[in-house]
């Protein structure tokens, strides 16, 4: 496992980070779930996510149970807010009152006195930055929370916190968590630059655009009975017979460099300097151990020049 420094910080992650998402606490019975965790720290993932939202806590538990059998100092642990965690009007957002609510909260379910990186899961239109941002403050200066990061948020609304940070003297986002995978790259229109100019890391989400990427499914008819796209409609409905002639041919170009579909897609989106880790979903250890062996691939200038020819240059904008 190679391990990349999160922006412009001293924290290291490895490449490949292991998210919750439609995985842990819910879809996936725990002994499974404990099975991949303990497997991808034995193959030497030191970067674990997860969300209070995920399953409404229910992920935090499982994640939270298991990586205690771990030294605390030896991985990093993430998690979130923004989400509705209730009915009530403050139980969403990013209003200061939420925050704090839902960062006591998830500690307790995580079992810890604090969490690596805390993002704030999406922008609140209804919240001024400031406020999000002095209280995500003290909990870095309670020790509750090490790092700031933000999820799905536009390069505008970035630029927009670090210049509220700075005037207010408060502690900057890090770390960026975008969607990014070859058929979704809307990030490289500006949020790269932005990342790279203001020390701002990538640990992207999806990277297999939800398995189609791992070559799990071959027919738009024929949707394996286990899979996400057979639970979840909205994955199921972003899957068309044109991503999937494009999926066959990433499959030959794959083993033509000794590597299967998933592996190529992930050595892809390390390719940028900018992304620190990327963050896979596995539902069995078997699927960790096939992952983690893109880290430290390096494809060459033909094979990325052949993988734009097969996507088209993917969602760039």
């Amino acid at each position: 496992m190679k391990y990349r420094r999160m922006g412009r910080t001293g924290l290291k992650v490895s490449e490949i980070s292991l998210g919750s998402w439609l995985t842990y606490g819910g879809y996936v019975e725990q002994e499974r779930s404990a099975a991949a965790i303990r497997k991808a720290y034995e193959l030497g993932i030191n970067s674990f996510d997860t969300a209070n939202v995920y399953h409404r806590g229910e992920a935090e538990k499982v994640m939270g149970a298991i990586l205690k059998e771990y030294p605390r100092d030896s991985y990093v642990l993430a998690t979130k807010v923004f989400w509705p965690m209730g009915e009530g009007p403050n139980d969403r957002g990013l209003s200061r009152k939420h925050v704090m609510e839902q960062a006591h909260a998830s500690l307790k379910r995580l079992g810890t006195d604090y969490v690596d990186i805390y993002y704030c899961h999406r922008f609140d239109p209804e919240t001024p930055v400031d406020e999000t941002l002095r209280a995500i403050d003290d909990l870095i200066r309670q020790g509750k929370v090490l790092y700031a990061g933000v999820s799905e948020w536009t390069a505008a609304q970035m630029a927009e916190a670090l210049g509220v940070a700075d005037r207010y003297l408060l502690d900057r986002i890090v770390v960026n968590q975008p969607q990014y995978n070859l058929f979704e790259r809307y990030i490289e229109k500006d949020i790269i630059a932005l990342g790279e100019a203001k020390g701002i890391g990538q640990i992207v989400f999806s990277p297999l655009a939800q398995g189609l990427l791992a070559g799990k499914y071959d027919s738009v008819d024929n949707i394996p009975a286990d899979s996400r796209a057979a639970q979840l409609e909205w994955v199921r409905k972003g899957i068309t017979q044109e991503k999937l002639d494009k999926v066959q041919k990433l499959a030959a170009l794959a083993r033509d460099n000794g590597l299967t579909t998933g592996q190529l897609a992930l050595a892809w989106i390390l390719r940028q300097p900018n992304v620190a880790s990327a963050l896979i979903g596995a539902s069995r250890p078997e699927q960790v151990e096939e992952n983690v062996k893109a880290s430290g691939v390096e494809l060459s200038a033909d094979t990325l020049a052949a993988i734009e020819e097969i996507v088209g240059g993917g969602k760039a904008v």
